[in-house]
């Protein structure tokens, strides 16, 4: 039985679903640096190129409105055919897509994650939370004054570079964490991140939680940091991180976040309250847990998926794709999940915090398991091992290997020969490949690589061309002893993803200047797109 095809659907609807509030994700799938270039508000990237591995997390009820858009590459009805294919039924291509949506007046963000960090230029209009400038900060620091400098980012992103001295504390930890590395109330306390967002929420939320002591956001991040002339001074691969706390803290934070909750607007529920949400039957839901990862391994709830809360706040597109759903938070303390909690709403987001289970709750163990398709058979015949790879690499009819992983994976080191391809370009990537009687496909894993196998096979035969499966992938490669190269060879553009200006200091101050231009123009983005909904709660610190 043949499938339907996708509707079409236009600029005016869209916005009518996103000023009514009602359900829709707008899906950008095309790579992430495109992306980044232009999109609307509201568009959550999700690349054609991995669709399979994430679609099902991010996209839980299968009749929820999905529109696809691209930049007329014939990305979006590509997708909008795979999304159909794979059970969804309520599924639009964007009319004219982005140059579409420009035409009819629809504004268009740069960067990626534009609805958080909209959001967060909103929140430092609107409540003016304390700033300093790097050099006030560096001469705090010089001069050994009582002060502690919080690292809000993740930790692999402090790890890679951080302000001197700094601890590292994810956004939603901080209430919880700062009163015992800051139990001195007369102790300023800095709140630093890479560029602005994450470090004014981080900064707003202390003042709106009411901790005693006196706070300011590093103004412009480790960007302000590096434009200073400061870069030097940075430090590298350093592991300070917060401890423990004591119930005594705990219950305080507690009461604290939830009092911040209460005045944003959030809801609370009960694990028996949630049970008719899990079928997704009319609504979408999302269950998240915010904790902080190792927590969230060590036991969680099933079916709540693994977000930190302060990431969550910087990226919420990337797990609640479906704008106008209901989120679920829950943590085992009411600290994190009330506090990430405050923020979503404040973002017009329908939030709940999970009144924290017993602990006979928190069952499953380990990482987030991601629902897949089902994966594609693929016969034993075109199936080898990578002992087998080794022996037809050194014959005189050597295969050409094409590498789906990201580019930044194959950058590190791929199999001796390896190509480069984005999965969504397989025919363009075929077409500068060496020809061959004989491809194989690799990637990290090898899950990529069978959702992609028939589309490559498929392009290939035309030209007389076999298409093989690398068992196990890069990794098993690897893991058998065999060697890996870093030369790279690209059969198509490394454009999955987009080089944030904020990351490493090794980018020129143009662009980060670029970048802090952007944000600061962010306010009057969101003025004239007028879709948002955003309603901050004003607090202000009590010396002020």
């Amino acid at each position: 039985m043949s499938l339907p095809e996708p509707s079409c659907i236009h600029y005016g609807a869209i916005r009518a679903a996103l000023l009514e509030r009602r359900e829709i994700a707008l899906l950008d799938v095309r790579e992430e640096d495109p992306h980044a270039q232009a999109h609307p508000l509201f568009a959550a990237h999700l690349s054609l190129s991995r669709l399979e591995l994430e679609v099902y997390t991010r996209l839980p009820r299968r009749d929820a409105p999905i529109v696809t858009l691209d930049g007329g590459e014939g990305l979006a009805e590509r997708a909008a055919r795979r999304l159909i294919e794979l059970g969804y039924s309520n599924v639009s291509v964007l009319a004219g897509g982005i140059e579409g949506w420009r035409a009819a007046g629809g504004e268009l963000f740069r960067d990626v994650n534009a609805p958080s960090k909209a959001f967060g230029e909103l929140v430092d209009a609107t409540c003016h939370p304390p700033a300093l400038a790097a050099a006030e900060v560096k001469a705090l620091l010089d001069e050994n004054s009582n002060v502690v400098v919080v690292d809000v980012r993740r930790y692999d992103e402090y790890q890679t570079l951080n302000i001197p001295g700094s601890i590292s504390v994810p956004g939603a930890e901080l209430v919880l964490r700062v009163p015992e590395l800051a139990p001195n109330p007369a102790t300023r306390v800095i709140v630093n991140c890479a560029g602005r967002t994450r470090s004014i929420i981080g900064a707003q939320s202390l003042v709106n939680a009411g901790l005693p002591n006196p706070v300011a956001a590093l103004r412009n991040g480790t960007i302000g940091w590096t434009l200073a002339g400061f870069g030097k001074h940075l430090e590298h691969g350093q592991t300070r991180r917060f401890g423990p706390v004591a119930e005594s803290t705990r219950a305080d934070a507690a009461a604290r976040a939830r009092t911040v909750a209460g005045r944003a607007g959030v809801k609370w529920t009960t694990l028996a309250d949630i049970d008719p949400w899990r079928a997704q039957d009319g609504r979408t839901t999302y269950f998240i847990d915010v904790r902080d990862p190792a927590e969230y391994a060590a036991g969680h709830l099933p079916g709540f998926l693994s977000a930190p809360g302060g990431q969550l706040v910087q990226e919420t597109e990337m797990t609640a794709t479906v704008r106008g759903a209901r989120i679920v938070l829950a943590d085992d303390d009411g600290v994190r999940a009330n506090m990430t909690a405050s923020w979503l709403a404040q973002m017009a987001w329908d939030v709940y915090v999970l009144t924290p289970p017993e602990p006979a709750a928190w069952s499953e163990t380990g990482a987030w398991r991601a629902p897949l398709p089902p994966l594609p058979s693929i016969p034993a015949t075109h199936r080898i091992g990578p002992h087998t790879l080794r022996e037809w690499l050194a014959s005189d009819d050597a295969p050409v290997v094409i590498d789906l992983t990201t580019y930044a994976s194959y950058r590190r080191g791929h199999i001796p020969g390896a190509w480069y391809a984005l999965r969504a370009q397989y025919r363009e990537a075929l077409a500068r490949l060496p020809k061959a009687s004989r491809y194989v496909l690799t990637c990290l894993f090898g899950l990529l690589r069978d959702y992609a196998q028939a589309e490559f096979a498929a392009a290939a035969a035309a030209d007389g061309g076999e298409v093989y499966a690398l068992d196990g992938g890069t990794h098993a490669w690897q893991a058998a002893g065999l060697p890996l190269e870093t030369e790279e060879r690209l059969a198509s553009p490394a454009i999955d993803r987009y080089r944030r200006p904020y990351e490493g200091a090794d980018n020129s101050a143009e662009a980060m200047q670029a970048y802090l231009d952007w944000e600061f123009g962010l306010v009057e983005q969101l003025r004239r797109d007028g879709t948002h909904h955003f309603k901050v709660i004003q607090e202000r610190q009590a010396s002020e």
